[in-house]
């Protein structure tokens, strides 16, 4: 949600930053801008796509080697052209590209009103420009100094980057709660609010953590933090090679992806499961494990699909190690006041890292004596570096808004984590134990298989693609695969869709159930196989139209069903990783068919950094 691109160095910074825009887009914007110094200051920017940007700038001249671009998620004041970023001072002399909110701007700007200053737009953004620039003038220090003093006064989470036409070799960065990622070349930076518009120019970054500020010159990275005092910057090696940032011939990133997880879902166990020696090594859990063994209880706590992963995760936990789990909405538990106990384990989903409301709920924790324990997909992030301990999915960058390859990633981690502290703590039966070990080292070959089904689903999605509405249900294991598939379809397709445990369907959701439903059910064999059998009776007693994925050589239940999407068996612990492909599949294709951008869907960011 939100971008921020900036340059300064020897080469023409309008190409670098409009590809970093463009390479930001799957974040989700409404708007895009760019400020660039060429014989003063200019400011161009535009509601809609970068290529609706572009398509402006076409002809003007933007020879200049310093400047700062962004793609904008409205917050305050509707998506248009004045409240897009940049924004500037009102003496022009400052510009500044912004992520997050600021949640007093409300107050500052009635003092800043007051003081005579006039505003163009709606935004914080704008607020905390004019607020920087009346500090400036009123203490008369430099634009570093303002900024520090600002951002001291301002409540909520940023990552700003201003230019400033009195320092025009100068760009000055700052961070809170949202991420910031500078980029170290020969005579040159790059900032941007991830890696992907950087990878093809270096792979050495410097990560900004929370309060502290970058100043940077062309040949020259300063760090200081909230107290002024000079940072070392901590330069790290991005692991991620430009391919993996685009499409490979495939016609959207969303397919790309799905069709990755064969091996995004090896990448994840490589190294770390040995079925054959029967063990599992996760170097992140290891001085942990004790504390997982003795926990009383674990909190799992996630937003959106991570969330789903979660649910999944508390059925292995459960099982396997027989601690206590429950799984909460990061956005919901930041607000309560949970009762949390030293020594509780924290497990802290989030694909991106820098998921807003999973940070702060990891911090009130952490505060309370809680071990915290992350898990995400994004080396150098805001929750990897708060967590005491964690695991990095490996998943690679995934671009699609809706995720897919992550998803599964974080199941197969998850899994790994169940099964070595089960085995430590002795509460798995050793064959057992040696059996999902098995079980886990096969799914990536199996996901393979099941990728084969693609398109008969692409058929079935021209038959339910004019749907109004569907109904997700599943039992045990298989409950959060089909609130997953319910959230894709909704996410992709913006068909109403809801997923529900299957046994609950009769306490409501049975009254929506006509001929003109498609209700899909997750039923391959488990312990509750006889039991979803029964539910699909009650929805095809009712002239449901029954969409059902079970086992391969199943029986029973297609005799049920108007259409049959098999997968391959697998041991009702592992099996979601695999089941969760087919409700992929159906959800972009319905996407596609309905000429829906699905990579870009409306009023969805990537990585939400804010509330």
């Amino acid at each position: 949600m939100c971008g921020i691109v900036a340059y300064i160095g020897h080469r023409q910074a309008y190409p670098v930053i409009l590809k970093g825009l463009k390479r930001l887009e799957y974040r989700g914007y409404d708007s895009a801008g760019v400020a660039m110094l060429n014989n003063g200051l200019h400011v161009y920017k535009k509601k809609g796509k970068v290529a609706e940007l572009e398509d402006l700038l076409t002809g003007k001249d933007m020879n200049s080697s310093i400047g700062i671009g962004h793609t904008r998620w409205a917050t305050h004041g509707e998506p248009n052209d004045k409240n897009a970023h940049p924004h500037t001072s009102g003496d022009k002399k400052l510009t500044i590209v912004h992520n997050g909110i600021i949640e007093n701007y409300l107050q500052i700007k009635k003092e800043l009103i007051q003081r005579g200053h006039q505003f163009s737009g709606d935004t914080d953004t704008e607020v905390l420009i004019h607020f920087i620039e009346e500090i400036k003038k009123q203490n008369q220090c430099s634009t570093e100094e303002a900024i520090r003093v600002a951002l001291k006064r301002v409540v909520g989470a940023y990552v700003i980057v201003v230019l400033d036409v009195d320092n025009p070799d100068t760009l000055i960065a700052a961070r809170k709660g949202s991420p910031l990622v500078i980029g170290i070349g020969k005579g040159e930076h790059f900032l941007a609010s991830d890696a992907s518009p950087i990878v093809e120019y270096t792979k050495e970054v410097v990560f900004v953590n929370d309060y502290e500020m970058a100043i940077i010159k062309a040949d020259e990275l300063i760090l200081k933090n909230s107290s002024n005092e000079i940072q070392t910057p901590y330069i790290q090696k991005l692991d991620i090679e430009l391919a993996a940032i685009e499409k490979s011939g495939y016609d959207h990133f969303m397919l790309k992806e799905i069709f990755e997880q064969p091996q995004t879902i090896f990448d994840s166990l490589r190294g770390r499961l040995d079925a054959k020696g029967g063990t599992v090594i996760l170097g992140g859990l290891r001085e942990y494990t004790t504390s997982f063994e003795s926990a009383q209880r674990i909190i799992i706590v996630a937003c959106g699909t991570s969330w789903h992963a979660g649910l999944v995760a508390e059925y292995m936990f459960e099982e396997l190690t027989r601690i206590p789990v429950e799984v909460e909405y990061a956005s919901e538990f930041r607000y309560r006041n949970p009762v949390i106990r030293e020594g509780d384990i924290i497990i802290a989903i989030s694909q991106s890292g820098e998921t807003a409301d999973t940070l702060v709920a990891m911090e009130s924790a952490k505060e309370k004596g809680a071990v915290i324990f992350g898990i995400c997909n994004v080396v150098g992030s805001s929750i990897s570096r708060t967590s005491h301990a964690g695991v990095y999915t490996h998943a690679g960058p995934e671009i699609g808004v809706a995720s897919t390859k992550a998803f599964t990633a974080q199941l197969a981690v998850l899994c790994l984590m169940a099964l070595k502290i089960g085995h430590e703590k002795g509460s798995i039966p050793h064959k057992r134990y040696l059996q999902l070990l098995h079980e886990l080292e096969a799914i990536p070959e199996k996901v393979e298989e099941t990728l084969k089904l693609n398109d008969a689903i692409k058929k079935m999605a021209e038959k339910y693609k004019n749907a109004h509405d569907f109904l997700y249900l599943g039992r045990g294991y298989n409950f959060p695969v089909a609130l997953e598939g319910a959230l894709k379809l909704k996410e992709i397709s913006y068909i109403h869709a809801e997923g529900y445990a299957a046994a609950e369907m009769k306490h409501g959701p049975i009254a929506l159930v006509d001929e003109n439903l498609p209700v899909v059910f997750v039923a391959t064999k488990d312990a509750y196989y006889e039991k979803i059998i029964s539910n699909i009776q009650e929805v095809k007693a009712r002239k449901g139209k029954v969409i059902v994925v079970v086992t391969q050589g199943d029986k029973n239940i297609p005799a049920l069903a108007d259409d049959v999407i098999e997968v391959p068996e697998a041991d009702e612990l592992v099996a979601p990783i695999i089941n969760v492909i087919p409700l992929q599949l159906l959800a972009y294709h319905i996407g596609v068919l309905k000429g829906y951008d699905v990579d870009k869907p409306r009023n969805l960011a990537k990585s939400v950094t804010v509330e």
